[in-house]
């Protein structure tokens, strides 16, 4: 079934949607991008006559309440967003009434799924060596069926368009889906437009292809580096895992971040890179400073020399060019991940050397693919949104997608 010909007048739909916004310390939102993403599929239900029961997460409470992580904080943006007052079910397992109470064109909100365990399914406070965890495990995902039976009850049809889950098999995302025949359950518009733009990058590859993958840690990008290896022209590898890299190759690095249990990985890295061709792009120099702060002192030095006592924080000017270079002349660019600590307003020129070539190249015809909340919102902070392809809501999502693993909240619609 698909969300364009499903008939939602007088049906009650329930949406998962992935509305783990940034707040700041007063709970204000600070980017709404996946909450304007989700606009079109709820509006479409309202449009058509339908009610609708919205649900999501909201950072990491591991299944216990934590007022921080409430979605109530975010009720009134999505009331203005929708147009329409928004209701709250301050319990996500409790709203059964409340559902029932709704009429067409209503819409209510329920509280973060992960303030109960079982929308994760993983045993709360036992270790995974602990000899009960398998016991525990098996108990939970028993607990888990009927939570997303309790969820399901509530509505007539069930829409997943929260890509940024899509890699996880929870309840709201997965197993909710048994709860709905094949003509109850579909994509929602932006789960569609997410799996297109994965297809487009990978199946029509056009060629020169560039990957850009930053980011603070080698070891959580290393699936989606290796898969890359076979299919890009060029690959930046940029942010945090620059000093890895640097230290691996016997360079000094001062206190920049580093994973010293990886360094073998990263001349396996670059070892595999001459293999296969590709051109790796690693940064040459950096800018550091004598703390982490946006106040620091800072300085040029080779990114493979830096001084005691000073990190590096961001791409120095070599590096950027060095970058620009493998962006300008690409047919495909895959971005992941920016090239330094960007939220500092002082370190973010090499993300924007970046930005501004990705966006040349995508003037020039390119197809460019930004994904992970930190380039999102490093786009966002450029005011660069309008001058790329695409902008993925999913971060993990998109860089397993990319992995070419199959996505269980797509599956589960699917088959």
């Amino acid at each position: 079934m698909t969300i364009d010909n499903y008939k939602f007048a007088g049906k009650k739909a329930i949406v998962r949607v992935d509305f783990n916004v940034p707040l700041d310390e007063n709970g204000k939102i600070t980017d709404d991008t996946r909450i304007r993403g989700a606009l079109p599929t709820l509006k479409k239900i309202l449009a058509d006559g339908g009610a609708l029961i919205i649900m999501s997460h909201m950072g990491k409470p591991k299944g216990k309440v934590n007022p921080k992580f409430s979605l109530s904080q975010i009720v009134d943006a999505v009331s203005e967003k929708l147009g329409v007052a928004v209701k709250f079910a301050p319990d996500c397992a409790k709203a059964a009434d409340a559902a029932a109470a709704l009429k067409p064109g209503e819409v209510l909100l329920l509280e973060n799924l992960r303030f109960y365990p079982e929308e994760e399914g993983k045993p709360v406070g036992i270790d995974k060596e602990d000899p009960v965890y398998e016991d525990a495990k098996k108990a939970m995902k028993a607990s888990q069926k009927e939570f997303a039976k309790t969820l399901a009850s509530y509505a007539d049809c069930y829409v997943n368009d929260a890509f940024g889950t899509a890699h996880r098999k929870h309840a709201s995302t997965a197993v909710i889906a048994d709860y709905f025949d094949a003509d109850n359950k579909m994509l929602g518009y932006l789960m569609e437009k997410e799996v297109n733009a994965v297809d487009n990058v990978l199946s029509n590859i056009k060629r020169p292809f560039t990957a850009i993958m930053g980011g603070s840690k080698v070891s959580t990008k290393i699936g989606i580096i290796e898969n890359l290896m076979d299919k890009v022209d060029n690959l930046i590898l940029c942010g945090g895992m620059t000093y890895t890299f640097a230290k691996a190759q016997g360079g000094k690095i001062g206190n920049s971040i580093c994973e010293d249990d990886k360094l073998q990985l990263a001349l396996d890295i670059i070892e595999k890179a001459k293999a296969k061709g590709v051109n790796l792009v690693l940064g040459t120099d950096c800018v550091a400073a004598d703390a982490f702060a946006n106040d620091a002192h800072t300085q040029v030095v080779p990114a493979n020399d830096i001084p005691e006592g000073w990190e590096g924080l961001d791409a120095g000017p070599a590096t950027q060019k060095a970058f620009a270079e493998a962006i300008k002349g690409a047919k495909t660019i895959l971005w992941n991940g920016p090239a330094g600590v960007f939220e500092f307003d002082n370190f973010t020129a090499g993300s924007r050397a970046i930005a501004e070539a990705i966006a040349e190249a995508t003037k020039n015809g390119a197809f460019s693919l930004i994904g992970g909340g930190d380039s999102v919102a490093c786009i966002n902070k450029f005011g660069m949104a309008d001058q790329v392809s695409y902008i993925s809501t999913g971060g993990g999502a998109l860089l397993e997608a990319i992995e070419g693993k199959i996505l269980p909240g797509i599956a589960a619609i699917k088959g």
